[in-house]
């Protein structure tokens, strides 16, 4: 490590410690050559996450992104940022387990079928972009896949609920 003020690449660790929960080590270091001490920090390098659009093309994962598509879709719901952002961490995470690279058609299944478990109109609303509906017979279609089977969580439907 270059020493910052006289740019000696002698150096002594004096001291290591974990820093961000176990992310990071800092290391507490001495110059051979001025004596001076300063601070440095290990961190693991992650590999880049890759989304494969429907071109092919390849382009960097961005979480942001994701969280921005659902804002759009879930705003006057009750989605809250903490759980959009909770629900793209997942599948952040997710892509990194599978080897750091996915398509986008399955990030986007992946969104669809958390944001239905969160809420129906912010699926609806995602669903109309990601799956470009053209006429109000896709949230119809949409809206019956949601619902399930006939009847099904209506409990009008069964005489003796």
């Amino acid at each position: 490590m270059r020493c910052p003020a006289c740019a000696s690449l002698d150096d002594k660790v004096v001291d290591s410690r974990l820093a961000d929960d176990g992310a990071a080590i800092r290391r507490r270091r001495e110059c051979l050559s001025c004596g001076r001490r300063f601070t440095t920090f290990e961190r693991m390098e992650e590999a880049p996450l890759t989304v494969v659009k429907r071109s092919g093309d390849r382009e960097p994962f961005s979480r942001m992104k994701i969280v921005a598509g659902m804002r759009a879709a879930a705003k006057n719901t009750p989605v809250s940022v903490e759980q959009m952002e909770e629900l793209a961490a997942q599948l952040e995470e997710a892509v990194r387990s599978r080897g750091g690279e996915a398509t986008s058609e399955e990030i986007g299944l992946s969104v669809l079928e958390r944001l239905g478990e969160l809420d129906e109109v912010a699926y609806l609303r995602f669903a109309s972009v990601y799956k470009g509906f053209t006429d109000v017979d896709d949230f119809r279609r949409e809206a019956g896949l949601l619902a399930g089977p006939a009847g099904a969580g209506d409990k009008t439907s069964n005489p003796q609920g």
